[in-house]
C-alpha cells in the first residue's frame, strides 16, 4: 500500500494502449489546494470517488489545462476482464465468424439505403415527367451525385467517426458533447465521473484555446443548453418518426410490383397485403436483431447481387450512354429544362439517401470498420449498378417510370418472379432497420433523461446493446398502420419520407460540427467546409419536400411534434422534481440533533434508501423517519445514476462514502451505469455486489487512516493540515490521497458532524498514536455488523416523490406539470419493476414536491 502512494503507480508495467500517451486533462480551480505531485497522480490515476460537496456546490468552477506524462493506468487493463466492460466485441473473431457478422450487418443497417432502388426513380419522375434522354440523364446525375455526397463523403466518412465509444444516434453526440462540456440541464454531474476509464477527455489539438472558448459559452449560457437539448430532441422525435414511415414506403413499393406481374390488381389490395406484411414483421422483431439479422442477412446479400446483375443487364441491353451521368453537367441541363419541376423532384431524389442515419443510429450493433467496408465494398457499387440500369431501362422505355425497378427486370416468369420475392424480403429486411435504430435512440434517450422509462428487453447474451421495446414496437406498428391508411399515394409517402428523414440529417450535420470544434479541434476551414456543404444541400432538399407538405405527409411532421413534447415535457419535469429535491434536502443540523438512534429505534437489518440525489441527505429520508416506528440499522443511500459514457466497468461501478460518524451506521452509494450498459442483475447479486464494495470500502478507510497516524508521530503543527488527507477507494482495492480533508472517525460527540456532500468543512481529532490490534478490532466490529445487518434481511425503501404545480404558477406550467408529466409519470415504468425485487422486501413511501 504504502509503494503505491509512495511511487505513484499501479501496475507500473501495464497500461492500455491509450493510456501511453501524454495528454491534457481539465483540473477544476477548485482543486487548486492540492500540491503538484497529487494533482498529477490524480490524472494519471482514473480514480473512483465520491467527490466532496466542497468540491461540487460551485458547478460553474472554472476549470484549467494541465499536462500529464505518460499515464499508467490499471483501470483500462482491468475492465477488459469484466464481463460488462466495454470493448471491441467484434475483434479477435476467426473469419467464419467475421463473414457472419458482415451478414448481420447487411441485414440490421443496410436495408433502408439498399431498397431505394424500389422507389427512388417512381417519385421523382412522378414531379418531373421525362421530356426526353436529357432529362433522364439528369435525374440520374443527381441521383448518383446525391449518394456520393450524403451516404458517403458525410455519413461514412465523416459522421461515423463521431460515434460515442462505438454507440451511434442523435443522443450519443449529445453524450459526447455533455462530456466535455457541462451542457446537461439535469444538475447532478459529478468531478468523479470524469475519472471513468472508458470517460476520455483528450484535448491533442493545436486548436485548443478555440475549443475552449467555445466550451466556456456552451457552459455559461443557458439558452444555449436549451437550444442544443431541443436540437437534439428534434432529431430523435425525427427518427422515430423515421421507424414509422420507413416500413410504409418499403412494403408498400416492395408489394406494389405485383400491379406489373399480375393484371388486375388495384392499389388497394396492394394497401391489404401491405397490412400483412407489416404485421407479420413487427411481430418477430422481439426475437433480436442477432437471430433476425443473420436470417435475412443472406437474403440481402442476394438482393444486392440482383440489383448490381440486373443493372448490368439493363445498360449492356438498352443504352451504355447512361454513363455519362457521371458528369455532373447533366444537373445543370436537368435544372434548365425543368426549373421549377427540377426542384420539386429532389424530394424524391432525396430518397435514394434514406437510410444514411440508419449506418450510424445501428452503429452500436457492429464496428465502425465492418459499416465503412460493406457500404464501399458491396452497397453502394450494387447500387449505383442499379439505378444505372433503371436509367438505361428508361431510355428506351419513358414510359415505364411508375414502376421503373420492377418493369426494368428482365421479361420472362422464371426472372421477374424470384426478383419479386426477395425484393419483398429487402422490403421487410429495410422496415427493420430504422425500427431497430429507433429501439437504440429512446433507449440512449431514457438514460440521460429524456423519455419515460419503458420495459426493455436485451435479445442477445453475447453482445450488448441488441434490444427490443415491447410498447414501441407496437405503438410503431399503429402509426403505421395508420399512415398507410390515410395516405394511399407512394408519392405522398415519399414525401413524408423525405421530410422525417431530412430533419434528422440536419439535426445530425449541427450536432457533429460542435463536435468538430469541441472535441476533435480541427481546421476551422474544414468544419466551414462541411457545415455549408451538407446543411446547405440538406436545405435546399428540404425546402423542396415542404413545399408538398399539404399532400398528406402532415401526419408524420405531426406525430414527430407529438414525440418532441413528449420528450421535452419528461426532461422538464423531472429537471424541477431533482431540483426540488436538491433544495429541500436535510440538514445535517437535524441529524445531529436525533442523534445516532435518528430519533427512533433501530432494528437490525439494511435499509437501502433509493433516491436519485447524488449528494446530501434525501427529504423522503425523513419522511421514513415519522412515517416508520423503526429504521434499519443500516442504511444505505443508494443512487441509480446514469452518465454520459456508452459504459461503467463493473469495478467502476460503486461510489461509497460515509454519510455520518460511525455511530450512524449510514453510507451512500452511487451505483454509476452507462447509457449501453445491461441491467440485468438479480436482486441478490446486486446486493452482494454492494455489500462486498462496501466492505472493501471500509478496509481501505481504516488503512488510509492508519498511513496518516504513522505520518503523524514525528510531525509538527504545519503538517497536522493534510493529517485527514482525502482518500478515494475504488472497490478493485486502490486508494489515493489528495491531501484534502474527507475521512475521519469522530471521537468527540461535541464536534459537528459532516458528509463529505456537504458544504462544511470537515475537522477532525488526529488519532493518537493507536495500537494496530484496536484498529484491526474496530474494522472487524464493524465488518461483523455489517455481515449481521445482512444476515437480518435486506429491505428496498422506495420514495416516489411526485411534483405539483404552486397555485400561483403560470398556466401553461400547471398545465404541463399537473397533467402531461403526471399522466407520463403514471402510465410510465416505475423504479420498482427495473429492481426485480420481491414485494415482500420492498416499502415505500409516497411525498408530493410543489415547484
Amino acid at each position: 500500500m504504502a509503494e503505491e502512494e509512495e511511487g505513484g503507480e499501479i501496475n507500473g508495467g501495464v497500461g492500455s494502449l491509450d493510456s501511453i500517451e501524454s495528454r491534457w486533462v481539465f483540473q477544476d480551480e477548485d482543486d487548486s489546494e492540492i500540491d503538484d505531485e497529487d494533482a498529477e497522480e490524480d490524472v494519471r490515476h482514473r480514480r473512483t470517488v465520491m467527490d466532496s460537496e466542497d468540491d461540487d456546490e460551485d458547478d460553474n468552477a472554472e476549470q484549467r489545462l494541465i499536462r500529464t506524462g505518460p499515464r499508467i493506468d490499471s483501470f483500462d487493463v482491468e475492465a477488459l476482464e469484466v464481463p460488462g466492460a466495454h470493448r471491441n466485441e467484434y475483434e479477435d473473431f476467426s473469419l467464419g465468424r467475421k463473414i457472419v457478422i458482415a451478414f448481420q450487418t447487411l441485414g440490421v443497417v443496410f436495408g433502408d439505403v439498399g431498397t431505394s432502388p424500389l422507389y427512388t426513380f417512381s417519385v421523382l419522375f412522378s414531379k418531373a415527367p421525362i421530356n426526353g434522354n436529357e432529362d433522364v440523364l439528369g435525374a440520374l446525375s443527381l441521383v448518383l451525385y446525391t449518394l456520393i455526397l450524403i451516404p458517403l463523403l458525410k455519413y461514412v466518412l465523416v459522421v461515423l467517426w463521431a460515434n460515442d465509444d462505438g454507440e451511434g444516434g442523435t443522443f450519443a453526440l449529445y453524450s459526447l458533447i455533455c462530456r466535455h462540456a457541462k451542457v446537461s440541464l439535469l444538475p447532478n454531474q459529478l468531478p468523479s465521473d470524469a475519472r471513468i476509464s472508458s470517460f476520455r477527455l483528450k484535448v491533442p489539438s493545436p486548436e485548443l484555446e478555440r475549443s475552449l472558448k467555445i466550451k466556456e459559452r456552451l457552459e455559461a449560457s443557458l439558452t444555449l443548453k436549451k437550444l442544443l437539448l431541443m436540437l437534439v430532441l428534434a432529431g430523435t422525435s425525427m427518427v422515430i418518426a423515421d421507424g414509422v414511415v420507413t416500413p410504409a414506403m418499403s412494403v408498400v413499393s416492395a408489394v406494389g410490383g405485383l400491379k406489373i406481374g399480375v393484371d388486375g390488381i388495384t392499389q388497394d389490395q396492394v394497401m391489404m397485403i401491405s397490412v400483412a406484411f407489416l404485421i407479420i414483421l413487427f411481430s418477430v422483431q422481439k426475437f433480436g436483431t442477432s437471430k433476425v439479422g443473420l436470417a435475412v442477412g443472406p437474403a440481402l446479400f442476394i438482393w444486392f447481387c440482383s440489383l448490381g446483375g440486373i443493372g448490368i443487364y439493363n445498360i449492356v441491353q438498352y443504352d451504355s450512354s447512361v454513363l455519362r451521368a457521371f458528369n455532373p453537367v447533366h444537373i445543370y441541363y436537368f435544372f434548365e429544362r425543368n426549373s421549377t419541376k427540377a426542384w420539386y423532384a429532389l424530394g424524391g431524389c432525396l430518397l435514394c439517401a434514406t437510410g444514411s442515419e440508419a449506418m450510424f443510429a445501428d452503429l452500436c450493433y457492429f464496428s465502425v470498420r465492418s459499416v465503412q467496408l460493406t457500404f464501399v465494398c458491396l452497397v453502394l457499387p450494387c447500387l449505383m449498378l442499379g439505378y444505372l440500369g433503371q436509367a438505361a431501362y428508361l431510355m428506351e422505355n419513358p414510359n415505364g417510370a411508375d414502376q421503373a425497378f420492377f418493369s426494368s427486370i428482365p421479361s420472362g416468369a422464371f426472372a421477374f418472379w424470384p426478383v419479386f420475392f426477395i425484393a419483398n424480403i429487402a422490403a421487410l429486411i429495410a422496415s427493420r432497420a430504422m425500427t431497430t435504430a429507433t429501439f437504440s435512440c429512446i433507449k440512449q434517450s431514457m438514460a440521460l433523461g429524456c423519455f419515460p422509462r419503458l420495459k426493455i428487453i436485451h435479445t442477445s447474451r453475447k453482445f450488448m446493446g441488441q434490444i427490443y421495446i415491447p410498447v414501441v414496437n407496437w405503438f410503431l406498428l399503429v402509426v403505421c398502420l395508420v399512415s398507410i391508411c390515410s395516405i394511399s399515394s407512394i408519392d405522398e409517402i415519399g414525401n413524408a419520407y423525405g421530410i422525417a428523414e431530412l430533419g434528422v440529417m440536419m439535426m445530425t450535420t449541427i450536432l457533429v460540427t460542435i463536435v468538430m470544434l469541441l472535441i476533435w479541434q480541427i481546421n476551422i476551414i474544414i468544419v466551414l467546409s462541411f457545415i455549408i456543404i451538407f446543411l446547405g444541400l440538406e436545405l435546399t432538399f428540404f425546402s423542396s419536400v415542404l413545399w408538398s407538405v399539404g399532400d398528406g405527409s402532415w401526419i408524420i411532421l405531426v406525430f414527430a411534434v407529438i414525440m418532441f413534447f413528449i420528450m421535452f415535457i419528461w426532461n422538464y419535469g423531472s429537471k424541477l422534481k431533482y431540483e426540488t429535491e436538491v433544495k429541500q434536502k436535510l440538514s445535517m443540523d437535524l441529524m445531529r440533533e436525533l442523534g445516532p438512534n435518528l430519533g427512533t429505534i433501530r432494528a437490525p437489518g439494511i435499509g437501502l434508501l433509493y433516491n436519485e440525489l447524488v449528494k446530501g441527505i434525501p427529504a423522503i429520508f425523513g419522511h421514513f423517519l415519522t412515517t416508520l416506528p423503526a429504521v434499519h440499522s443500516m442504511v444505505i443511500f443508494v443512487c441509480i445514476k446514469y452518465v454520459p459514457v456508452p459504459v461503467v466497468p463493473q469495478s467502476e461501478r460503486f461510489l461509497f462514502r460515509r454519510v455520518c460518524p460511525k455511530s450512524y451506521h449510514i453510507f451512500r452509494c452511487i451505483a454509476r451505469y452507462g447509457y449501453k450498459d445491461v441491467r440485468k442483475e438479480s436482486h441478490q447479486t446486486f446486493e452482494q455486489l454492494l455489500i462486498e464494495s462496501l466492505e472493501k470500502f471500509i478496509r481501505r478507510e481504516a488503512q488510509e487512516r492508519s498511513l496518516e497516524s504513522d505520518g503523524d508521530d514525528g510531525d509538527t503543527d504545519s503538517e497536522d493540515e493534510s493529517s485527514c488527507s482525502r482518500v478515494l477507494i475504488a472497490p478493485n482495492g486502490s486508494v489515493y490521497s489528495l491531501g484534502v480533508p474527507l475521512l475521519a472517525e469522530y471521537k468527540e460527540p461535541s464536534k459537528p458532524i459532516s458528509e463529505a456532500s456537504t458544504s462544511e468543512e470537515m475537522t477532525s481529532v488526529p488519532p493518537t498514536d493507536p495500537a494496530i490490534s484496536d484498529s484491526e478490532q474496530s474494522i472487524e466490529r464493524e465488518l461483523s455488523f455489517i455481515r449481521k445487518a445482512k444476515e437480518s434481511g435486506v429491505v428496498y425503501l422506495l420514495g416516489h416523490g411526485d411534483i405539483r404545480a404552486r397555485k400561483d404558477s403560470w398556466f401553461i406550467k400547471k398545465l404541463i406539470i399537473n397533467y402531461f408529466y403526471a399522466f407520463l409519470r403514471k402510465n410510465c415504468r416505475r423504479g420498482i419493476a427495473n429492481l426485480s425485487v420481491p414485494h415482500s422486501h420492498l416499502m415505500q413511501v409516497g411525498m408530493t414536491y410543489m415547484v
